[in-house]
């Protein structure tokens, strides 16, 4: 009999299906594999399954190979049994594939980064399981959380009026928490800073990271938004195969956020919603997002650096460490901005080993915590896991993915390690410092209210540059914002005019005609009636920072790099210009 005759009809399905699937980057991992054994053991299924070839990232990967080998590859055609080529026949060896690609692989890609040649198993395995999923081959958790995701809008099956009730519930705990009635959880706003997006577990079985965004955001006094539909930013797809699938849910998304017209996607902490939003979904989609996307622990971290919220670390004294998420990490390359966090929240922090690339997975990855039937063997391989965690002695795991909350709560509860699971935006809202309110008489707010209308209202700053363009660029911006400028040329002008004008702030170029920038800076520092004068710096050369930086006088208050936004313009020089004030009234009440 020939192949045609004799082959099930899945898995005819399976092989033509495979020959679209195949690209570039799949190729070169199917062909690159020398079978050296250095990805063995990297892989945990392999640490906590000693004995067992058929967990090894090269094994798993032959399954796949043997395929392409005998249908796709002149060496399979030609010599079959040189190189192991193979093919499948019935529907029971697919079952049996499946129970590889789904049950002994979450996709970590942690054997990938350690081939030496660059094999990336995770790709043909998800390729692998998207061939499955097309014939309906899979668990049964990954029909149901997909039918979900198609039909519903949401891989959890959360019903609209679900969703929009626990948003009315976390507004009015939080306004209650705040002691503010103003406080609220805004939704389908248009013309947004931020429009926000959050994995569905968090409606479902966290509300308090909703309320604690939320919390971050009005401290911060963001414009945001949430949407009352396309709210899911986690995309089944990734870990499915279905590339249908993801397109659609990613589309979906992007359509909504230009339908507000928000200007800046938030994305909650989740590793694979983060990973399939920002970096698969335009290409499933194959849509041209016209808005910026970055995950919520940018946008955090920002708000503190800018000033717009304050911390503070002694609010979280336990000791805490912090898991890498597979898809946020090794994937997408976020590594130091959590940690950078980290550090501005928390007063113990303490590194896992290993760490950032080589991290383990938390043993969810994958979707592998929709696979019920999978659970014995997963939690068998998150020994390589609850040993890394004890080995802290953190008392708290941070993570910045919902995938890994839950497969770390797992584990720890199997292993009884008694640590708790938490995230960043739990943290940085639990260090948060509100100003309480304070009753002020009529006239010092309409005072404020000009201030925040041209922040910079009543101060005279002098603009020190000889390119035109740049000399007229920044005094526009401050003279938009209330200042009065003065404008210099060169070296020479600009002594003069700060020595007889006496302005608030100089933004100092370091190249200019006259006078020696350095020399400039350092009279102006020794002049005692120039005490108050501060000095921004901003320049297209910091390699002549040293013009000033060298000199023993006092450093300037401010540095900008060319070219300077106007956010950034504003930003630093309110700060500064903020700094002179609260020392001019430190100087008034210590004066007898």
């Amino acid at each position: 009999m020939s192949e045609q005759t004799t082959r099930s009809h899945k898995a005819e399905k399976v092989l033509e299906r495979m020959g679209q699937k195949l690209n570039r980057q799949m190729v070169g991992s199917l062909l690159a594999c020398v079978h050296c054994g250095l990805c063995t053991e990297t892989c945990h299924y392999v640490l906590a399954n000693p004995g067992d070839p058929t967990y090894a990232p090269a094994y798993k990967g032959d399954l796949i190979r043997k395929l392409f080998k005998r249908h796709f590859d002149w060496t399979g055609r030609v010599f079959p049994w040189w190189v192991k080529a193979g093919s499948v026949w019935t529907d029971e060896e697919l079952e049996e594939l499946k129970d590889t690609v789904f049950g002994k692989c979450t996709n970590c890609r942690r054997c990938s980064l350690n081939c030496p040649m660059g094999v990336d198993l995770a790709t043909f395995n998800r390729m692998a399981r998207g061939l499955l999923v097309s014939v309906g081959i899979m668990p049964e958790g990954v029909a149901v959380v997909s039918k979900d995701q198609w039909e519903i809008g949401n891989q959890m099956g959360v019903l609209k009026e679900d969703y929009l009730e626990t948003l009315e519930w976390m507004a009015e705990e939080l306004q209650d928490e705040l002691d503010d009635p103003e406080v609220d959880i805004p939704i389908d706003q248009t013309d947004c800073e931020v429009v926000y997006y959050i994995n569905p577990r968090e409606v479902k079985y966290d509300p308090r990271s909703i309320s604690d965004a939320a919390k971050i955001f009005h401290v911060a006094g963001e414009s945001w938004t949430m949407p009352s539909e396309g709210w899911d930013m986690t995309n089944f797809g990734l870990f499915s195969g279905d590339d249908a699938l993801g397109g659609s849910v990613a589309q979906r998304l992007y359509e909504k956020v230009s339908e507000l017209r928000g200007k800046r996607l938030v994305i909650s902490e989740c590793g694979h919603g983060f990973r399939s939003t920002r970096c698969e979904g335009p290409n499933w989609a194959r849509y041209d997002v016209p808005f910026v996307m970055e995950s919520s622990i940018f946008t955090m971290l920002r708000y503190i650096k800018e000033g717009r919220i304050k911390v503070d670390k002694t609010r979280n004294s336990r000791p805490v460490t912090y898991h890498d998420s597979c898809n946020m990490g090794r994937s997408c390359g976020m590594f130091e901005e959590p940690r950078e966090l980290l550090e501005l929240v928390c007063s113990d922090f303490r590194e896992m080993h290993p760490n950032r690339a080589e991290n383990y997975c938390c043993t969810g990855g994958g979707g592998a915590m929709s696979m019920s039937e999978y659970t014995p063997r997963r939690l068998k391989s998150g020994i390589i896991k609850a040993n890394q965690l004890k080995e802290t002695g953190a008392e708290i795991v941070v993570t910045s993915c919902h995938n890994c909350v839950d497969g770390l709560t797992d584990v720890i509860r199997h292993y009884e390690l008694g640590i708790e699971v938490t995230q960043l935006v739990n943290l940085v809202a639990n260090a948060l410092v509100i100003e309480p309110k304070v009753a002020i008489p009529v006239e010092e707010v309409v005072e404020e209210m000009v201030a925040e209308a041209l922040p910079l209202a009543g101060r005279t700053i002098l603009v020190a540059d000889d390119e035109p363009d740049q000399l007229e660029y920044l005094a526009t911006v401050f003279e938009d914002n209330g200042a009065t400028v003065l404008r210099a040329v060169d070296g020479d002008e600009a002594l003069a005019m700060a020595t007889s004008e006496k302005p608030d702030l100089l933004t100092l170029d370091l190249e200019m005609p006259g006078k020696n920038v350095g020399e400039v800076f350092q009279i102006l520092r020794e002049n005692p009636e120039l005490e108050s004068l501060k000095v921004c710096v901003i320049t297209g050369r910091p390699e002549l920072r040293k013009l000033i930086y060298d000199r023993s006088v006092r450093r300037p208050e401010g540095y900008l790099d060319k070219p300077v936004t106007e956010e950034q313009l504003l930003i630093n020089v309110r700060k500064i210009l903020e700094l002179a004030h609260d020392e001019a009234a430190a100087g008034a009440e210590g004066t007898p």
